[in-house]
């Protein structure tokens, strides 16, 4: 979508970038999106890779995909391709730039040898524990490592070691020479390089030691010129180290701007509990449709405009604040609302036999695919003397407002005649398992003049009715904020996920793998792409018709 076909909010960032560009401190807007290479995308990054890819589109710059494969302990190529597919899903393009940290290692290496040589760096030999207890407290000053004044030609031999895999993990780190006393304890003494005799992704065997983020991601934003470092507001306290290390360096310098990262109702984002709830198989994967992972909404089938529009709609902004739920929901609603075709399912089927139509008689009604959107075209509807109703539909003894089906009572069948409940037919138990109505065949198409029937309810041909999978998926928890929980995963919602049988219209048995259609008065499904099999489809519930939740707690 180009900037004249979306809406453009202003905010801070957005100020900033156009007051760096008139003062002429840049001439170019350049941004990166920088993913750790180790897990998958949620919604969170998906705020800040629009954002990025966003700015970069509307001042007519370019915006970076770089991974951050500083830890190859935890990083796998599945994890790169991921990542690409779902920025690419979102309908970004990095072009000719994309970059992996590792693609600066032999300069991060020589920038490391040049602030030893400046008495800016220096092995530490201290224990993790050491480092940890000499570090001080938000009141407290840290206390100078005994190794911190070792000579520059004992830091470069031992660094030398380091890199040569003299040594085990753990038993050095290089650090820079800042100010143990500094109030910002990311200043006292960061630690920029540790021994990690792990094999890398991209560059094997070849290092083993491995630049910290701290270290590495200002380096690389200057190394490709990047103009507008933008990151969430974690990385505030770390702004001046940023700054320290480029400007020791002498290097070109980058303006790093924070911002306040998503905070989504009913779900939780630290990659740490996402991954528990994978391995603990409280979802069945990362793609499970209930997660806020951008490969669990596409299952789910969000569309991506949805989502883009929902980033631009929540906007940017230096407070924390919570986005509820309901805001995303909407903008799939709205969304799907315009592109899904309709179909007709009943999820709770109850019989309807019209006694005054034909049994051996079928016939095909005409049903648009999209009733605002008359190009879409039609697809017949067979129609026949059983149908199936949602039991929902039906009520012995109904309200005044309830204004479908009871006993002596009409409604119009969706795209088809209007109807009478004539008889009731229970079982023993007392329960309703048929009913028995009459068939006004000189309505279809047409509101006979004078005679109001206000309720429309939605139906399936019993003998032409197919049975297929459904998946009802609610939110993950039932809290709003999961996190205030002693523990997050009591808060887990127990009907997060309900398997059914529907039936549906026989044509909905050739859906394929990612389409998305509105069962009319039910919700928008999409089918499954993981299990559904030809002419076999699973059908998910993206999203209900009406935020249901707000009617709940109303």
């Amino acid at each position: 979508m180009s900037t004249a076909e979306r809406p453009v909010s202003s905010n801070f960032i957005r100020t900033m970038i156009s007051e760096d560009l008139e003062s002429g401190r840049y001439d170019q807007v350049v941004t990166r999106f920088p993913p750790e290479p180790n897990g998958y995308l949620h919604i969170g990054h998906a705020k800040s890779f629009s954002l990025n890819f966003g700015l970069a589109e509307d001042f007519g710059g370019r915006c970076h995909l770089r991974f951050d494969d500083t830890n190859p302990v935890k990083e796998d190529d599945e994890f790169v391709e991921a990542i690409k597919a779902d920025v690419r899903w979102l309908g970004f393009d990095w072009g000719e730039h994309l970059h992996f940290a590792s693609d600066y290692f032999d300069q991060l290496y020589a920038w490391a040898i040049q602030l030893i040589k400046a008495g800016k760096a220096y092995v530490d030999s201290q224990s993790a524990d050491e480092m940890r207890e000499n570090r001080g407290t938000l009141t407290q000053p840290g206390i100078d490592s005994p190794y911190r004044n070792r000579s520059v030609e004992e830091n470069l031999s031992l660094f030398e070691q380091m890199k040569n895999g003299d040594f085990p993990d753990g038993t050095h780190v290089l650090r820079a020479r800042i100010d143990m006393a500094s109030p910002n304890i990311n200043l006292r003494d960061p630690a920029m390089y540790r021994i990690l005799h792990a094999h890398h992704h991209r560059t094997g065997d070849t290092w083993c030691i491995y630049p910290m983020y701290d270290f590495a991601h200002g380096q690389g934003d200057s190394i490709e010129g990047v103009t507008h470092s933008i990151c969430t507001l974690e990385f505030e306290d770390h702004r001046p180290l940023y700054e320290w290390f480029i400007r020791e360096l002498g290097i070109f310098a980058p303006q790093q701007i924070e911002f306040a990262r998503l905070n989504l109702s009913y779900t939780v984002m630290s990659k740490r509990k996402l991954l528990q709830l994978v391995n603990d198989q409280h979802v069945s994967g990362w793609d499970d449709p209930r997660m806020p992972t951008l490969v669990g909404m596409r299952r789910r089938g969000y569309p991506p405009q949805a989502i883009r529009t929902f980033c631009e709609r929540i906007g940017v902004g230096k407070g924390a604040s919570w986005i509820d739920l309901s805001v995303l929901e909407d903008c799939v609603r709205e969304q799907l609302n315009e592109t899904a075709f309709r179909r007709q399912a009943v999820l709770n089927p109850l019989k309807v036999t019209l006694t005054n139509y034909p049994a051996d008689k079928v016939e095909e009604l005409d049903a648009p695919n999209h009733p605002q959107q008359p190009e879409q075209g039609t697809r017949k509807l067979p129609f026949s003397a059983e149908l199936y109703i949602d039991r929902a539909d039906f009520m012995e003894d109904p309200p005044k407002k309830f204004f479908r089906l009871g006993p002596d009572r009409e409604v119009r069948l969706r795209n088809g005649y209007i109807i009478k409940c004539d008889e009731v037919v229970k079982d023993e138990q007392g329960e309703v398992i048929e009913l028995k109505c009459s068939a006004d065949l000189d309505t279809l198409g047409k509101n006979p003049v004078g005679r109001k029937v206000k309720g429309i309810i939605h139906w399936v041909s019993a003998a032409h009715a197919q049975k297929v999978k459904v998946r009802l998926y609610d939110r993950l928890f039932s809290e709003e904020n999961p996190d205030k929980a002693d523990n997050y995963l009591t808060a887990l919602n127990p009907a997060s996920l309900q398997e059914t049988e529907a039936l549906v219209e026989p044509g909905l048995l050739e859906a394929k793998s990612g389409e998305t259609f509105q069962f009319e008065r039910v919700g928008y499904f999409t089918v499954d792409s993981s299990d559904s099999q030809p002419g076999q489809p699973v059908f998910n519930r993206t999203v209900t018709l009406r935020d249901t939740w707000a009617k709940m707690k109303s």
